[in-house]
């Protein structure tokens, strides 16, 4: 399952999910200014933008689409 940690008005993040809804991968969305934990968990992997994916084999921050294709 991917995950993408997310915040409101982040052009970065709609790109993020416009590409994979584009691209059909399923994905599960978390708002990271509504939940503390999820919060967390990004800065303890050393992020400070948004978005952050998180999938089985990797992990990013920021709108790549180089990525994205490599879930594809």
């Amino acid at each position: 399952m991917i995950t993408v940690y997310s915040k409101p008005a982040c052009i970065q993040c709609t790109a993020t999910t416009r590409e994979m809804d584009r691209r059909g991968i399923p994905y599960s969305l978390i708002d990271i200014t509504k939940d503390e934990q999820a919060y967390d968990k990004v800065k303890k992997l050393g992020y400070m933008q948004a978005p952050v994916v998180i999938s089985e084999e990797d992990h990013w921050s920021g709108f790549r689409p180089d990525k994205i294709g490599s879930l594809a």
